[in-house]
């Protein structure tokens, strides 16, 4: 029986800036990187009430409570417990910082 190959890309690089810019490619053209610190979380009522805030680099700050995913959320707990540093990949001009789509957490 033939064995069925994985789905996925794999990139090698020398740097993370290398990393980014792959991986910003395979998402394509339109696609941005965006950095911030998420400075905090909490949980305000029952279900999915949960809610982030992010200061970003590139000015400002957004805050969001509830329609989060329990992945997004992983995600800025994750960031929060570590360095706090957050980064979207997103393809919007306006409203990229609440396009969690391409959420990644950093060190």
């Amino acid at each position: 029986m033939a064995r069925k190959r994985a789905a996925g890309h794999q990139m090698r690089g020398t740097s993370a800036d290398g990393l980014g810019t792959a991986q910003a490619t395979a998402a394509g053209e339109a696609f941005a990187w965006h950095y911030g610190r998420v400075t905090s979380l909490g949980s305000y009522q029952a279900g999915d009430g949960r809610g982030v805030t992010i200061a970003w680099e590139e000015g400002g700050s957004t805050s969001h409570v509830g329609d989060l995913t329990d992945a997004q959320w992983e995600v800025f707990k994750l960031s929060f417990a570590a360095a706090g540093r957050v980064a979207v990949l997103s393809d919007q001009a306006e409203g990229w910082w609440y396009d969690y789509r391409y959420l990644e957490a950093m060190r």
